[in-house]
């Protein structure tokens, strides 16, 4: 259907004027070109479900900070369908208004009639930079040209290059070299104090994918193979993590394969608007793990999940890799999707009694992939732990990807939201299941004078399985 013929159809033109957006002609010079209109064409029945019931409202992170209507699900995507059909122009303003959204698919969750936002921005910002390379808005300028090109082409598709940036990471946090650009005040000077703030607490042990297998020592009559999905920061930054998964699938009685050649999953090349960066390495995953035949693939950062159970959706018109992406996503799950199933050894008490414990949602693990009761049950199976529910759990802690590098005000507010939520539990140990969460919560504690511990679900679980003798 043409532009023309939707809008002779369409009887729900209504209101974009949210915050002085009014409707116009679009000069010839300000239409999107094609390959952006293609990207938007491709989901214009899923913007078109929206029914502007406002359900999704309260859901939404920065309308329940900024109360602005384009600045929740319905305002965006009243605005993405005013761009595809042409009634107003792409600017600067526009695209802020729906870059702000952090993607984290809450309002997905409550849709009743079944918008998925996620598909919809991940196609938006590739939009915006097919706009770019057409002049139709103005480039980046050239630092941030510079930036992107550096982690999008040069960092992340090279797990070699990713080890040694976080090398020289780790070597910035012992070396005193931190505390000293800090005390000079270069960090503020740079804008780069809440990304200072993010830098994880690790030692250099990763996992480093060769084709390994990690072998069971427990002659389960259940024994399972699976294969484990590196990643990229989840293999470095939070490499004791990504040894304590194995760990923790071995005594689940599991062999565990390590396939060689994987890297990152793409996701944020696809929310960062490089579609064609994402589906390379999107391809490189699916073909590293095509040798395990199909074996279940686990994975330990919700984001990473969301991006691989969403390759089906990436390559689903493309008729050489349809197919393989399908069958690649159906073999994803979540590692608490996975230990939910199978049997545990008898967990013990943790050090220091009864504890109360809060789970905190990652987004891309409750809203995108609808896993929140495993995590739960989990957690449950320790001794003398307490579990309890976060207020307002639903809403995003404002990490999502980059986003509380990009927008750091706003992730700041939501940071500091959900810390104070976490004190309401009383909580000692706050659980999540997504590095970018970890970190972002171990920053907002931090803010807030908090000493509550930070700590990945398969962490705890590792914890609780090893007897205290041995901890």
């Amino acid at each position: 259907m043409s532009t023309t013929d939707r809008l002779s159809t369409d009887n729900h033109r209504y209101t974009i004027a949210a915050r002085g957006l009014p409707e116009h002609d679009v000069p010839a010079e300000k239409h999107l070109p094609a390959t952006a209109q293609a990207l938007l064409d491709a989901e214009y029945a899923n913007m078109s479900a929206c029914v502007r019931c406002g359900l999704c409202l309260t859901s939404c992170p920065t309308y329940v900070v900024s109360g602005h209507e384009s600045e929740g699900p319905r305002g965006r995507i009243a605005l993405m369908r005013a761009l595809v059909e042409g009634r107003v122009p792409l600017t600067d303003d526009l695209i802020d208004r729906e870059e702000s959204c952090l993607a984290c698919d809450a309002c997905t969750a409550v849709c009743p009639a079944g918008v998925h936002m996620e598909p919809l921005q991940v196609a938006f910002r590739a939009s915006v930079e097919a706009s770019r390379d057409s002049g139709v808005v103005p480039k980046r300028g050239l630092v941030a040209r510079v930036l992107r090109a550096a982690v999008f082409e040069w960092l992340f598709p090279s797990m070699p290059r990713f080890r040694a940036v976080v090398w020289l990471v780790w070597f910035y946090r012992v070396s005193g070299l931190r505390t000293m650009a800090r005390a000079l005040g270069i960090v503020r000077l740079l804008g780069l104090r809440d990304a200072d703030d993010l830098l994880p607490v690790f030692g250099p042990d990763f996992l480093v994918p060769v084709g390994q297998i990690l072998p069971t020592d427990l002659p389960s009559p259940d024994r399972e193979s699976v294969a484990i999905f590196a990643g990229c920061v989840m293999s470095t930054a939070f490499g004791a993590t990504a040894h304590a998964t194995v760990r923790v699938l071995n005594k689940a009685g599991c062999d565990v394969t390590c396939p060689a050649g994987q890297g990152c999953c793409g996701a944020l090349h696809a929310h960062g608007g490089d579609l064609d960066g994402a589906l390379r390495l999107a391809r490189s995953v699916i073909e590293s793990f095509e040798t395990d035949g199909d074996a279940p693939v686990i994975v330990n950062a919700a984001g990473c999940g969301a991006m691989m159970k969403e390759y089906r959706h990436l390559f689903a018109a493309d008729p050489l890799w349809a197919g393989r992406a399908a069958a690649f996503s159906a073999r994803v799950r979540d590692v608490s999707e996975y230990l939910v199933t199978r049997e545990l050894p008898v967990m013990h008490r943790l050090t220091g009694g009864s504890i109360v414990v809060t789970y905190q949602d990652a987004c891309h693990l409750a809203h995108a992939q609808k896993v929140t009761v495993p995590p739960r049950d989990l957690i449950r199976q320790i001794p003398g732990v307490t579990l309890r529910d976060l207020p307002d759990k639903a809403l995003c802690c404002g990490s999502a990807g980059v986003y509380n590098v990009t927008h750091p005000e706003m992730a700041r507010t939501l940071g500091d939201r959900k810390a104070a939520a976490i004190s309401e539990t009383g909580a000692t140990i706050m659980v999540t299941a997504n590095p970018g969460c970890h970190l972002q919560m171990q920053a907002s504690l931090a803010r807030a004078g908090s000493d509550v511990r930070v700590m990945h679900l398969v962490d705890l679980i590792d914890l609780a399985l090893t007897p205290e003798s041995s901890r």
